[in-house]
């Protein structure tokens, strides 16, 4: 009896620390534009896309809108609102694109304290808008610290579509980083038959490359880990920060007969 009180106590201790995959979030509305549907409703959230959980966003250090197809930049950090995401601090901004191309969405946040893991965290995150029939320019990278570079079109994609990625950083393809990758479980309805179905593992290769195939519609969230090289004070002790690649892609189910 004993034995099983102490298993019991030491599962209640490991269990809150399942399952604790964070990502960026950076979702738009839609992911397509043409000349009836212009206005693209972002939001800029920090949380975990499965269990449906989230942590309070504190203002990004960078919000950006880039054309990818002609390199034309619009930082908009200024331009957020706050809101509101389940039921903790997020960002959002309503963006009319204007002219044809294809729109990489992303934000630098600032690092967050997580005390269960003594580490900051920090994921640069993003995510495509094909507009007015552009599709060109969606496979170069941006240059940010670590991104993930899509070498599958991350726009226009079935269920079912292998997608396909390349890590970088600083620049350089990232090999043997593992790559963390979660379904956004819309109001929980999905139900994972255990902890390790809630957030899929892969690692690239020896080059950087990763895939992957989403078995069911909607948005998913890919998130490629490493070290910083450099480390933060946190109560006078440096601590080491988690850099994520994320990137988020959305799959549509394939049309009814």
């Amino acid at each position: 009896m004993k034995k099983s009180k102490f298993y019991l106590a030491f599962l209640l201790i490991l269990l809150p620390s399942i399952c604790t995959a964070h990502f960026g979030a950076v979702i738009p509305s839609r992911t397509v534009c043409d000349q009836f549907h212009r206005t693209v409703a972002i939001l800029f959230a920090f949380t975990h896309p499965f269990e449906q959980h989230s942590m309070n966003l504190v203002k990004p250090e960078k919000a950006v809108i880039m054309n990818m197809t002609d390199g034309s930049i619009n930082v908009i950090t200024s331009l957020l609102r706050p809101t509101s995401h389940l039921n903790h601090k997020a960002w959002k901004l309503d963006y009319k694109i204007k002219r044809p191309g294809v729109y990489c969405i992303y934000m630098i946040p600032k690092p967050y304290w997580e005390p269960a893991e003594d580490h900051y965290i920090k994921h640069i995150t993003k995510t495509y808008v094909a507009a007015f029939g552009e599709e060109e320019g969606w496979n170069k990278p941006i240059g940010l610290e670590t991104e993930i570079v899509p070498v599958t079109r991350p726009f226009g994609l079935y269920a079912g579509n292998v997608f396909r990625g390349r890590v970088y950083f600083h620049g350089k393809p990232a090999p043997y980083r593992t790559v963390e990758i979660e379904y956004y479980n819309k109001e929980g309805k999905i139900k994972a038959p255990n902890e390790y179905m809630v957030t899929q593992v892969v690692e690239t290769d020896e080059l950087g490359y990763f895939s992957f195939c989403p078995p069911y519609p909607g948005w998913w969230s890919f998130s490629a880990l490493s070290t910083a090289p450099y480390t933060i004070k946190h109560n006078g002790k440096d601590k080491e920060v988690e850099l994520g690649a994320v990137i988020w892609v959305k799959f549509l189910p394939w049309p009814s007969q």
